[in-house]
């Protein structure tokens, strides 16, 4: 390759590299504030493939993201229903789990719903998903007692909220 196709293809890929930082950086801070950019930088950290991803690229960044989550968040249910003696508290823990095994298939939707062009599909699936968490916790206040699965429950609600707003600025 002679110097001169060198730079050029330099050249090209620091304007790719600074345009997907651009979309990145663009998109966060549409959501506000500097505390709510950071947390959405820190959120697509997670993946490496979000610093060059466009904005769909993005949208489908964080619904793959918060999908992890919900499998990850049934493993913490598993574990807890497996501990759990109390059979009022296994049928809460089991909801729970239910509510989060549908997640996964909400965020598989949304994704295809993001790449097919179908971003009203996305939404509503999106939409569904950042309810579970609220569902979860209900359960457990009408069982008397706290959630079990707070953090999880916050951490994915925060998650379902950057992809759906991510996923809504497609819209736009």
């Amino acid at each position: 390759m002679r110097p001169s196709q060198a730079l050029s293809l330099l050249a090209l890929l620091v304007i790719l590299a600074s345009s997907s930082a651009s979309d990145l950086q663009d998109t966060c801070k549409r959501f506000g504030g500097a505390d709510i950019y950071d947390i959405c930088i820190e959120f697509f950290e997670a993946n490496k493939d979000s610093a060059a991803a466009d904005k769909r690229g993005l949208a489908i960044i964080a619904t793959g993201i918060a999908s992890a989550t919900a499998v990850d968040t049934r493993k913490r249910i598993a574990t807890l229903k497996a501990e759990e003696k109390d059979e009022k508290i296994q049928q809460v823990i089991a909801y729970c789990d239910n509510m989060y095994s549908g997640a996964v298939g909400l965020f598989d939707k949304a994704a295809k719903g993001i790449s097919s062009g179908e971003l009203g599909d996305a939404v509503i699936s999106l939409s569904s998903a950042l309810d579970i968490p609220q569902y979860c916790d209900d359960e457990f206040v009408k069982a008397g007692m706290k959630s079990p699965f707070d953090a999880e429950n916050f951490k994915f609600g925060v998650q379902c909220a950057i992809a759906l707003d991510v996923t809504k600025l497609l819209t736009l």
